[in-house]
């Protein structure tokens, strides 16, 4: 069993051990996947586009028939308190805050149960970002069909079909795993995914099939302030195989650039298997917005 860090943590009303944490057998998250997640990134222990993620946990809430538990003011308090805790006990200057909110303890039963009271449960992490050379010489990608469940714009915690996703990359030393369904990009295990064709950077629409990823609204920012066309439209899985770049974002990933899929060489000419002109340009973006808006 992997070592449980003795990290500051908060479960319901109370902060305390991750080591000591415990839930109910019976909870719908545990016996149903009954529940939803968020992740937010902190910069040098500030929080980077809290609203947004916020605000997607409404959605995600809503769409569950879930009554959000706490205030966006109460959000943060404990948010900024797991920050500070874990930058005194290991000094990580980058972290991630996951929140995991379920519809909390019942008798097991598949209808919704009324009046139960929701499990929140918060952590904070290191951030564990890609290395240089990574973002120096891109990372590899394989393709699969997109066979997970069809509601992927609910941040659910029900992950299996991701997890499964994910491990066939692993399995094969990729980084990620992209899904294509019906012959139409959807996103990768744990990212979206953008193409660039002909100098402008092209992503599948939203739909009920991809999680509004908040470098969605981020990424369309930085393309307008620095001239680069952006496009959301359904993007055929050819499309994909002829990019000129393809690139990954993520909390953790920020935009990361795919040089090699399937085992074969990503882009055309003297850039081929090498990160692109687009990428640079919307990484060194997303670094001055970084320390622009982190509160």
């Amino acid at each position: 069993m992997q070592d449980i860090p003795d990290t500051l943590c908060y479960l319901n009303g109370e902060y305390g051990s991750l080591r000591d944490a415990k839930v109910s057998v019976l909870d719908r998250g545990f016996i149903f996947g009954d529940g939803i997640y968020e992740v937010v990134p902190a910069y040098a222990g500030k929080l980077f586009r809290f609203d947004e993620h916020m605000a997607r946990l409404n959605r995600s809430l809503g769409k569950l028939r879930i009554a959000n538990p706490h205030s966006s003011e109460e959000w943060l308090e404990r948010c900024r308190k797991l920050i500070a805790a874990l930058t005194a006990r290991s000094g990580a200057a980058d972290q991630l805050v996951y929140i995991q909110i379920t519809r909390g303890v019942a008798v097991r039963d598949h209808v919704m149960p009324a009046d139960v009271r929701p499990t929140v449960f918060m952590m904070c992490s290191p951030m564990k970002p890609p290395t240089a050379e990574q973002r120096h010489h891109g990372v590899a990608c394989m393709t699969a069909r997109d066979f997970r469940w069809e509601r992927g714009d609910i941040k659910s915690i029900s992950l299996l079909g991701n997890v499964l996703a994910r491990q066939m990359s692993a399995d094969h030393n990729a980084t990620e795993t992209i899904m294509f369904r019906n012959g139409f990009l959807t996103e990768a295990a744990a990212s979206n995914v953008w193409v660039v064709h002909e100098g402008a950077l092209l992503g599948p629409p939203k739909s009920e099939h991809v999680l509004e990823g908040i470098r969605y609204e981020l990424i369309r920012e930085l393309c307008e302030d620095i001239g680069i066309a952006y496009n959301l439209r359904p993007i055929a899985e050819s499309d994909v195989s002829s990019a000129d770049e393809l690139l990954l974002s993520s909390a953790t990933k920020e935009v990361l650039p795919v040089t090699s899929l399937d085992g074969q060489p990503v882009g055309h000419g003297a850039l081929r298997g090498k990160p692109g002109p687009i990428y640079a340009r919307l990484f060194q973006a997303y670094q001055r917005a970084k320390a622009a808006q982190a509160l």
